[in-house]
């Protein structure tokens, strides 16, 4: 894909999906102000949102700062417990509903997920006009992701550059809690590369479904 400096980019970052797989496959944080730079590409940035989800205890403000210092606007929902215990947590479709709604503005969106359940949108996106792209580490993102985009920036080619490690008590305790044990910390993906692997933080969530967003082949 061609990119220039005059095209206006919007990006989109799913901050669960992305510190769940920074966590998992390294045992690590994302460096989202790296990522935004990767995003960007030397281009007109027009928008830079982070999507992320806060419980009652709020211990994630300074993470979402420290977001925000970075070049986000960072959109933030509390996280719904329901009385069976059940947990919901996710910006799937509020994130879709603003790449759709800021399109007109756009000539490129980026988001920055490896998560599948985005496929309807890039198409949705795509059949618009849009030249869609994906950041994400690639041992952990969907495969048909990556081939429905325009172009996939691959984080795990460049992972020092991408990552820091853990300080002081900054954590995001929801996605925290669904990390499998005796993962993330080995500093490798092998057994990750080539399996559609996308993380099952969603407890209690859904996949995104809009009605008005279907595919080129007339799918979901």
């Amino acid at each position: 894909m061609i990119q220039h400096k005059d095209q206006r980019v919007g990006v989109f970052v799913d901050v669960q999906n992305m510190y769940y797989s920074a966590r998992y496959l390294y045992g690590k944080h994302v460096n989202f102000g790296k990522v935004l730079e990767a995003a960007i590409a030397g281009r007109r940035l027009i928008r830079a949102m982070a999507y992320v989800i806060q419980t009652q205890t709020q211990e994630e403000q300074p993470f979402f700062d420290a977001l925000s210092k970075q070049g986000f606007e960072v959109r933030s929902k509390d996280l719904q417990i329901f009385s069976g215990g059940q947990k919901k947590g996710d910006w799937d479709v509020g994130l879709a509903v603003d790449t759709i709604r800021m399109a007109s503005k756009l000539d490129v969106v980026v988001i920055v997920s490896g998560d599948g359940d985005y496929l309807p949108l890039v198409d949705f996106l795509q059949n618009h006009g849009l030249l869609v792209e994906a950041v994400a580490f690639g041992g952990s993102s969907s495969m048909k992701l990556k081939e429905r985009v325009d172009q996939f920036t691959d984080l795990s080619e460049e992972p020092d550059k991408y990552l820091i490690s853990p300080k002081g008590k900054t954590r995001l305790p929801w996605v925290e809690q669904s990390l499998p044990r005796g993962n993330g910390n080995n500093g490798h993906e092998g057994k990750h590369q080539g399996h559609e692997h996308r993380p099952q933080q969603k407890q209690g969530g859904r996949r995104l479904n809009i009605p008005f967003i279907r595919n080129r082949n007339g799918g979901k």
